[in-house]
């Protein structure tokens, strides 16, 4: 590569290829994070304050934290387990590159998105917990790397594992599809204001298809594992019901969220110790 197609990001460490973006030394452009930083077992959360009360809560000892633009990354022991949790941001093409980014620096993980969502069944309430089963590709990042048609399906032992750990905990949960939309307002029917979504008809569609609940990373998430050959999962747990309106007060939504932790955590425990890879 000659020096004129030579950049530098804003740490001053040289990219060596402007298609994959990363260092001579394997650092990732986007995420800060080089081969050994982070676990094989890594959760993925949109919100940085979900993954620093991760850290506070459930790490036993802290090895690494970094933080480059929206993302931000803890690794270290849970039970003896080394863990990762990553905060992605909000939306699909965040977790593009999350996912790209990580998937370039481990060689076989177990990734599961932790996060919240918003229910689309009158059945389900508010503060339980959703497993999604596979994703319906709303977004279209996707759509730049597999044809329109392409399942996003979560890997079958994450979804048992997971049914397992919140039956265990007695948490409240259900198993099913995921709608993964590219954006909050409109591209979830939402109106507000001047701003009027031409989805109106979206969430009624969704509901009679026995969809889930709706979110935003799920489907970029289980796609892209799929292609990487990796195994992946999400739960969400569930801050509002679209159907009913009911939407959870700020100390049950802690609780919602400390669940959705935890059955995460006992999920990667039980894989790693089926795998023989406790580290």
């Amino acid at each position: 590569m000659s020096e004129t197609n030579r950049v530098k990001p804003r740490n001053d460490k040289e990219i060596v290829d402007v298609n994959d973006m990363s260092t001579g030394q394997g650092e990732q452009y986007h995420i800060g994070l080089s081969p050994g930083d982070v676990g094989d077992h890594i959760l993925l959360c949109g919100d940085p304050s979900r993954a620093k009360r991760f850290a506070e809560e459930f790490m036993d000892t802290v090895e690494l934290e970094k933080g480059y633009r929206e993302f931000l990354t803890f690794t270290g022991l849970v039970g003896g387990l080394r863990m990762s949790i990553m905060a992605t941001g909000i939306g699909p093409d965040n977790t593009e590159i999350a996912v790209i980014e990580l998937l370039s620096i481990v060689k076989n993980p177990t990734l599961l998105r932790v996060g919240s969502c918003g229910a689309l069944q009158s059945n389900i309430t508010p503060g339980d917990l959703v497993i999604t089963t596979g994703a319906v590709r709303l977004e279209n990042t996707t759509s730049f790397f597999v044809p329109n048609g392409f399942p996003a399906v979560a890997d079958h032992e994450l979804i048992a594992e997971l049914d397992s750990a919140c039956n265990r905990l007695g948490l409240a949960h259900h198993l099913g599809i995921t709608a993964t939309a590219p954006g909050f307002y409109g591209a979830q029917g939402r109106s507000v204001g001047p701003f009027v979504s031409n989805n109106i008809g979206l969430l009624d569609d969704l509901e009679r298809a026995s969809v889930k609940n709706m979110e935003m990373e799920a489907s970029v998430l289980l796609t892209l594992a799929g292609i990487g050959s990796v195994r992946a999962g999400a739960i969400c747990a569930v801050y509002a019901n679209r159907k009913t309106g009911e939407v959870l007060h700020k100390d049950d939504m802690d609780k919602a969220e400390l669940d959705c932790l935890t059955a995460g955590v006992e999920t990667l425990k039980a894989l790693a110790k089926k795998d023989g890879r406790t580290e």
